[in-house]
């Protein structure tokens, strides 16, 4: 790795001042409003499915937020695609560090589950799948005393023999896939040669990562909005991860987090206000630029986790409206509860979790007016206004 340090001595700090006094004075609004809201746990949930898609968004793939809420909810309408499931290792490592307490995620060991849990490409090449020996080389199916018991029979029934044969078979056969179904060595070069074509086998990233450790402890004493931002943009700089430069992302709202700006299970959605400046600013060759850029971003997930707080605080009190004076075995207050929880439910989740059937489903959602997001005929999911 060339010899790259990161120079805290040169910081704008005249320019970041408003910009950083302002996000700083909106992010704990905010986070003061979801800890005393009746929908902060829903627009926590939100949050961190919007900000897995916005990762992505920023790193220039596009994934719906449809397809990550029925992948997560293990209802997939189709099989899962690469980013899809890099999407779902944002949102995991989310609510892990989320889950964890504050100093966690910047730990050491924070540090190193978060590293392991993200997605890799290519085949996972274990040495083994947990499968004991006897599986693949060892005695078929039925030695010992049971084949003894199958030469008697065979004796006794001339049809017997067939069948054995039959049944040699298809142990033969089902032994020959499983064996196929381990990785080889060939698999694992032909692997390795593909990595080498997009990832670079000589990156240092234990000696990145102890450099970006080292820019954290100096921008201690930094205010904490300031710090988060010195430290995303010296992770993108320094190119810690080549696998996920979205960890770096995670880790300056785990900042945020550690220093009190945003408290308990809220998570700041960093990748949410990034998505609202434009590409030339936040990859701008300027320093200073940059830094304004990333301000302006947390400014902008502020202000729009405020909006969305307040456009769901208001769709619940329509709806629990809509259902006073239901009999008390109605479904629709439980429903209410699932459509806040939930950015978006389908007619599958509805019926798992109220007990009823998928058509019973899609009426009592129609019943209580919530909105079709997806824009599908066969597939359809809904959300609240």
């Amino acid at each position: 790795m060339n010899s790259m340090r990161y120079d805290l001595t040169q910081l704008p700090i005249q320019s970041l001042l408003k910009p950083v006094t302002e996000a700083t004075a909106a992010l704990c609004r905010l986070d003061e409003r979801i800890a005393r809201s009746t929908v902060g746990a829903g627009l926590i949930e939100r949050q961190n499915f919007a900000d897995a898609c916005a990762s992505l968004w920023l790193d220039g793939e596009l994934v719906h937020l449809e397809d990550l809420v029925l992948h997560d909810a293990g209802a997939d309408v189709r099989a899962p695609t690469h980013e899809l499931t890099i999407a779902r290792d944002v949102l995991r490592s989310r609510r892990r560090i989320a889950s964890q307490p504050p100093a966690w995620a910047l730990s050491s060991d924070g540090l190193r589950t978060l590293r392991h849990a993200r997605a890799w490409p290519g085949p996972s090449l274990g040495d083994d799948d947990g499968r004991g020996a006897d599986e693949i080389g060892g005695e078929p199916p039925g030695g010992g005393e049971g084949e003894r018991d199958d030469v008697d029979a065979s004796a006794s029934d001339p049809d017997a023999s067939v069948f054995a044969d039959i049944d040699a078979i298809l142990a033969r056969a089902s032994a020959a896939i499983e064996e196929a179904k381990r990785p080889s060595h060939v698999a694992s070069h032909r692997a390795a040669d593909s990595k080498a074509l997009v990832y670079d086998l000589d990156w240092d990233e234990n000696a990145r990562l102890d450099e970006w450790r080292d820019v954290v402890r100096q921008a201690q004493e930094l205010p904490p909005v300031l710090a988060a931002i010195v430290t995303l943009d010296a992770w993108n700089e320094l190119s810690v991860s080549q696998h996920a430069p979205w960890l770096g992302r995670l880790l300056a709202a785990a900042l945020l987090r550690q220093a009190d700006i945003s408290t308990g299970g809220h998570l700041v959605a960093v990748n949410v206000g990034l998505k609202t400046i434009s590409v030339d600013r936040r990859r701008h060759r300027d320093r200073d630029t940059r830094l304004l850029a990333i301000a302006h971003g947390l400014l902008a997930v502020a202000e729009i986790g405020l909006k969305e707080h307040d456009r769901l605080a208001l769709a619940r009190t329509m709806m629990e409206r809509k259902i006073a004076g239901r009999r008390t075995s109605s479904k629709l207050p439980e429903l209410v509860e699932l459509v806040m929880a939930k950015p978006l439910v389908s007619a599958g989740m509805v019926a798992e979790t109220l007990g009823v059937t998928q058509q019973a489903a899609r009426r009592i959602v129609v019943e209580l007016g919530l909105r079709e997001m997806t824009g599908r005929g066969r597939f359809r999911a809904w959300g609240v206004i």
